[in-house]
């Protein structure tokens, strides 16, 4: 998600885009790959190794990370048995890659986070309604890493049926992602809010039906770990819907000044990269097909371009 829209009015020089749509070539350099209305081909994947380390996130413009699952959550969610058998201290993993905010912090961000974002959902709906249309009648079992306070659950949480596991590094986004959760329709049996971070899943291998995530690629440590790690718990055939903000094009204004601040852009916002090639890094994932588009939207200020699409597993 978005917390740049209570911040980057101070920190940044406000640049206005034109909210626009343009598809790109896959053949080119750019962050999209070129969006057909043609079937995906499902594509049996190869087991990834669970990896026992990982790194994270969690930011002003984007999303979050994820890590560890709770405690409560056992009996509901696929836990690889790794992490439910072996003697891992997932604390000191999720500290590792997520140290440890004051609880002050944590709870800043989670409000600003719930009560920042409404002009920039506002303007992203008519993308994530069109994008998480492709869920319906395919997902029950729903993992969304970087849930944050929830925003996109009214867009998929309702269909009967539905779980969700919502990943998030931050725990005081759990109170919001629940009343998002419970006004989406969804029962409280059906969602379950993980403590952990995107590197590490803590979910078994292919034993998910959809991996949802919006603004969070910007600020993992490591984005191919993670890539790996939303394939693995994919069950083959599986869909990775992606909302992600990438680096301008080459040559622009905006990528000179985005390459200016991001060194400040990570500190302040807590690892989060306005130059990020993302689009490039999931087409390279291995995912049997990518199907994705850009927009550039108003509400994002410099956090912009966006590639907005789904991949199959």
């Amino acid at each position: 998600m978005l917390i740049h829209t209570t911040f980057s009015t101070y920190f940044y020089p406000k640049i206005h885009c034109t909210q626009k749509l343009k598809a790109v070539n896959s053949s080119s350099s750019d962050e999209s790959t070129t969006l057909k209305d043609v079937p995906f081909h499902s594509q049996i994947q190869k087991k990834l190794k669970y990896p026992l380390n990982c790194n994270n996130k969690l930011c002003f413009c984007c999303s979050r990370r994820s890590f560890m699952a709770a405690v409560g959550a056992a009996a509901l969610l696929p836990i690889h048995p790794s992490l439910a058998s072996d003697d891992i201290d997932s604390m000191a993993m999720l500290n590792r890659w997520h140290p440890p905010r004051p609880d002050w912090y944590e709870e800043f961000y989670a409000s600003a986070m719930n009560t920042s974002m409404k002009s920039y959902e506002s303007e992203i709906e008519g993308y994530k309604s069109e994008l998480f249309a492709n869920l319906r009648g395919q997902a029950k079992q729903v993992l969304e890493i970087g849930i944050g306070t929830g925003p996109n659950l009214k867009y998929y949480a309702s269909e009967a049926g539905t779980s969700v596991y919502g990943i998030d590094p931050n725990r005081k986004m759990e109170k919001y992602a629940q009343a998002a959760a419970e006004a989406a329709g969804l029962p409280p049996s059906n969602f379950k809010f993980l403590h952990a971070v995107s590197e590490s899943l803590p979910l078994r291998d292919a034993s998910v039906d959809a991996v949802i995530g919006t603004l969070v690629l910007c600020s993992v440590t490591d984005v191919n770990l993670t890539l790996q790690e939303i394939r693995r718990v994919l069950k083959p055939g599986g869909l990775y819907l992606f909302v992600e903000h990438v680096a301008a094009a080459d040559g622009t204004i905006l990528r000179f000044v985005q390459g200016l601040l991001d060194p400040l852009q990570q500190t302040l916002a807590d690892g989060c990269h306005l130059t990020r090639k993302t689009g490039n890094d999931i087409s390279k994932a291995g995912f049997s097909n990518v199907d994705s588009h850009q927009a550039v939207l108003s509400a994002a200020s410099l956090i912009n371009p966006h590639i907005i699409g789904l991949a199959r597993n």
